[in-house]
């Protein structure tokens, strides 16, 4: 069994993960040192927020293509390693990993367990993730600026509205790393649940219809298409491609005559429907506003015993905001001084 390249891949994406978030936090905790206004311990802490996101989404990613390999063992079948994707670029830093199989499943019961066990043992972690994560984030006032917003599954809606309750508009939810680390392992999973083709989805499917999944998988990916055409959804155009490329129908096993038993259907069944709960149309959203007449200008207080700041913003039309990382958040008001502003915890998390 080659182990080399799958460890280099393994290592790799560990540093691209590490990277991602260390991009994301450290310039700005680093701008605070630079100006005398946090000490040497919140650029620490910047570090630590990166080894929690690597470190979560890598036990995730982990657990799922250990649960794949270790049924391949359980069945006898040759499989590789697991090859990890790193990807440098994005809002993730890897795109998952996957194994390379020997075709030939001798039945329908193993093809389930071994489709199955990757979904379910990463969903496992990536739920413990997003119950930690969120319950360790903050709630930061919406910024009426252009950028880049996560998109919401149901899963994640109703996880947040019970730790915070329903939220007004003009608040949201910053996601501390291991619930970032949660949201891109649901969406990894969703993704693979998709019942198409080789996905994990596929196997499940095909595992329960037998080759009338080959007809109602075509259907599905019909369906898709319209879907993405209709709401313009083109970010999943690659996708599709690469779907149709590789196959929407899924090759028989051995002996499909082999059934299922009652908990695996249940199972199975559980798996597939989970997708709606668990998928977002939209990971990446952007947002646009309107064009600002003047730059915003930003001053801060600093408490360097709880490595706390307080940030005042100016923005069009003179109207002063205090905004920062915090749950005691609330609008500046006129007389209010930025040496009585409210001090908002900076990267100071669990």
């Amino acid at each position: 069994m080659r182990w080399k390249l799958p460890l280099i891949l393994y290592i790799a994406t560990w540093l691209t993960t590490l990277g991602l978030r260390l991009d994301h936090q450290l310039p700005l905790a680093f701008v605070f040192y630079a100006c005398g206004a946090v000490s040497f311990d919140v650029l620490w802490e910047a570090l630590v927020d990166g080894l929690k996101y690597s470190a979560a989404l890598m036990l995730i990613l982990t657990c799922h293509e250990l649960g794949h390999f270790i049924q391949t063992l359980q069945y006898r079948i040759r499989s590789s390693l697991p090859y990890f994707i790193p990807m440098p670029l994005g809002p993730t830093g890897t795109l998952g990993a996957v194994i390379a199989m020997d075709g030939r499943i001798p039945n329908r019961r193993a093809l389930f367990d071994i489709g199955i066990s990757g979904p379910v043992a990463g969903l496992v972690p990536t739920l413990v993730c997003l119950y930690y994560g969120i319950k360790w984030s903050y709630i930061v006032p919406t910024f009426n600026s252009n950028g880049m917003s996560l998109g919401e599954p149901l899963l994640l809606q109703w996880m947040v509205k019970w730790f915070y309750g329903p939220l007004s508009p003009d608040l949201t939810v910053l996601l501390h790393p291991v619930a970032m680390a949660g949201w891109v392992g649901l969406l990894l999973t969703t993704l693979n649940l998709m019942p198409v083709g080789q996905l994990d989805g596929g196997h499940i499917f095909y595992a329960l219809l037998g080759q009338r999944a080959g007809t109602a998988a075509w259907g599905i990916f019909y369906v898709l298409l319209v879907l993405v055409a209709v709401y313009q959804l083109w970010h999943w155009t690659l996708l599709l491609i690469i779907l149709a490329l590789v196959g929407v129908r899924h090759p028989p096993t051995a002996n499909d005559a082999v059934p299922l038993t009652p908990g695996r259907y249940l199972l199975g069944c559980l798996m597939l429907a989970f997708v709606l709960i668990g998928f977002t149309p939209t990971p990446i959203q952007f947002n646009e506003s309107e064009p600002q007449e003047k730059e915003p200008q930003w001053e801060c207080r600093v408490d360097s015993s709880k490595h706390s700041v307080a940030v005042w913003k100016i923005d069009v039309g003179c109207q002063e905001r205090v905004f920062g990382v915090g749950m005691d958040l609330r609008p500046w008001e006129p007389g209010v001084s930025l040496e009585t502003a409210p001090l908002i915890p900076l990267l100071d998390r669990e």
